[in-house]
């Protein structure tokens, strides 16, 4: 089918959902389940698990429709769910029955999903993590810490890597499983942040157990499984908006309009260029939304990453020297350990300035960033690795 006939297709599938059921007038876990029943929450994916089997590209032309009725960005109140979780799903579960158990309630956000990946012990070297999920008939018990885990306090199921066999090299033995957060044994603790908010989270699990068939992927093969996850992770954080001006850009335009009496010629040309250069992002991802397939994303997703993190702390630094003394007064620091999401973490500027600080750690540091891009994309020899082939038993640990 041509792109042409997709396009017509997928407008109408879209502008059909709307018509059955207003996003202004439904609950919205109605409406996205008729999205998914359309194959409209990711066209990319097969028909029957909430897409269409065509061109990820033409998921742009699905959120245009959709979003212009006024319908939610699923991302924003299932980020983990949407961005990581249904296509590490989609390749990896071990049966199509379970991938309709678990993308269905997913896309209709009734199940929010976490990401299990960091450890106390193991940030941006994830291969060292020592959680141990040990075989047990047909069962895995688990033990271990995680951190940094964004909305675990909410989670309905987790995507775990674990360590299985501590005798092999540290990224050969790792495992993926499905977790239910739910399940005796898993304990979650939320994480005081900057902003007073609480939308991280600690892990501990004691002995907790997981069937079997909710591993993903083979025994041992977890590595491979994650770099799905990670790549569809970062594609996801660096994404933009497919409107001119839209996104973190916006708010800044919005708050200088808001206050003429801030506005000198400096300041002017600061938000100029950094609308430029939102715009170039933009643009960047219009083009390697057109340039997709039914596949994942590569190493490239590094790109957007790493380019839109960093232009969010640039546009709400600017916001903060717009706003001069303006810029200090917060609202407060209460503990509040009930963030619900996207929604949550929007806030007043300041609170969005307190929060743009993790951009460039969470979902892969900056730095992270630019090896992938270094290595896996401009072909530059790989950084020394001293514990490169060792047992990871026999690795240092501090």
């Amino acid at each position: 089918m041509s792109n042409d006939a997709d396009t017509a297709r997928v407008e109408d599938l879209a502008r059909s959902v709307v018509a059955d059921h207003d996003p202004s007038r439904v609950p919205i876990p109605e409406y996205l389940a008729a999205c998914y029943d359309a194959g409209l929450s990711w066209v990319h994916f097969p028909e029957g698990l909430g897409g269409l089997g065509i061109s990820r590209g033409m998921q742009a032309v699905a959120d245009k429709v959709l979003q212009n009725a006024g319908g939610p960005v699923p991302l924003g109140l299932n980020p983990m769910g949407y961005g990581m979780a249904a296509p590490t799903i989609r390749e990896h579960a071990q049966s199509d029955d379970l991938k309709k158990s678990w993308l269905r309630p997913l896309a209709t956000t009734e199940h929010i999903w976490c990401q299990l990946f960091s450890e106390p012990g193991a940030g941006s070297d994830l291969a060292g993590l020592a959680t141990s999920a040990v075989p047990d008939g047909d069962e895995w018990v688990v033990n271990g810490q995680k951190v940094w885990t964004s909305l675990a306090h909410r989670a309905r199921w987790g995507l775990l890597l674990a360590r299985t066999d501590p005798d092999v090299a540290k990224h050969k033995g790792l495992t993926y499983f499905v977790i239910d957060m739910h399940a005796p044994g898993v304990e979650t603790r939320p994480l005081r942040q900057l902003t007073g908010q609480a939308e991280f989270n600690e892990v501990y699990f004691s002995d907790a157990r997981i069937p079997d068939e909710h591993r993903l992927g083979a025994v041992g093969n977890g590595w491979n499984v994650a770099m799905t996850t990670l790549m569809n992770e970062r594609s996801a954080l660096g994404g933009s908006g497919n409107r001119r001006g839209a996104g973190t850009i916006a708010e800044a335009v919005s708050l200088w309009a808001s206050r003429p009496d801030l506005q000198t010629p400096v300041l002017r040309d600061r938000l100029a260029t950094l609308w430029l250069r939102s715009e170039a992002q933009r643009l960047t991802s219009e083009r390697s939304r057109a340039a997709a397939t039914v596949g994942g994303p590569g190493p490239e997703g590094s790109i957007g990453k790493l380019v839109g993190a960093e232009l969010n702390q640039h546009v709400y630094q600017f916001c903060m020297d717009f706003l001069g003394p303006e810029g200090v007064l917060y609202h407060g620091y209460s503990f509040d350990d009930d963030a619900r999401g996207e929604s949550d973490w929007r806030g007043p500027v300041q609170q969005r300035f307190l929060r743009s600080r993790a951009n460039t750690i969470e979902g892969g540091t900056s730095e992270v960033m630019r090896n992938i891009l270094g290595e896996r994309i401009l072909g530059l020899p790989g950084d020394l690795r001293a514990d490169a082939g060792m047992p990871w038993k026999e690795i240092p640990r501090g």
